[in-house]
């Protein structure tokens, strides 16, 4: 995350040491560095107000905040290639929230880039509605942007085989997983050395890298 209090701090200890980081999209919490920008933080507490409203919030297209989608995205992006010293490759979202209609629908994500997508539900954990919604949206990311083939959080942790499923698919696809290690039950599986009894032969990648297919953005 960017314009927050360490942001700075955590940017300068990742190019130390070379850790692989990409741009966590900011829509709904404020930003706490003195840094930032008073018009930015008005701007994204308009966006919050909207985001925060309702669940269903975030697929209505709302044209009267396209402009204030805009200048808070394309202000993170620039802010991300100060501290870093690179443009972001890689994009995710705070809550989610870079999966919103009006994030899709203005494509306000550069092209080409790597962009985290919905989680891949079991069958049966969401209603349809939520289920097409996500293929929907996936739809869209595909054309512009490269995807993995499925993305998990990683509890539950039981029943057991639920997370042997998901390491079975990462023998065949690019899988990736969303982990939490404040949470102490998720610290201890991946420090305690019960990730690798579970991964086995499965390639634990020391850099987030998706195949590059041909790029959606190559004939514009």
């Amino acid at each position: 995350m960017v314009f927050m209090e360490d942001s700075e701090r955590a940017a300068a200890i990742s190019r130390e040491q070379g850790i692989d980081a990409g741009l966590h999209l900011n829509l709904t919490t404020s930003f706490s560095a003195r840094s930032c920008p008073q018009k930015l933080k008005e701007r994204q507490h308009e966006l919050a107000s909207f985001l925060r409203w309702h669940s269903f919030a975030r697929v209505v297209y709302h044209p009267w905040l396209a402009r204030s989608f805009e200048y808070a995205i394309k202000a993170q992006i620039e802010e991300y290639s100060r501290i870093y010293g690179t443009e972001p490759e890689r994009f995710d979202g705070h809550h989610h929230m870079h999966l919103n209609a009006n994030v899709l629908f203005r494509s306000l994500l550069p092209c080409g880039a790597i962009v985290r997508r919905h989680f891949s539900e079991e069958s049966g954990e969401k209603p349809l509605r939520n289920r097409l919604f996500r293929q929907f949206t996936d739809v869209l990311l595909a054309r512009r942007h490269r995807l993995v083939d499925f993305f998990f959080s990683l509890p539950p942790f039981k029943p057991p085989a639920r997370l042997q499923r998901i390491f079975s698919l990462a023998c065949q696809f690019v899988v990736e997983m969303e982990t939490h290690p404040a949470n102490p039950e998720e610290y201890q599986f991946l420090t305690g050395g019960e990730v690798f009894r579970w991964a086995g032969d499965v390639l634990i990648a020391r850099r987030f890298v998706v195949p590059t297919h041909k790029s959606p953005c190559s004939d514009r």
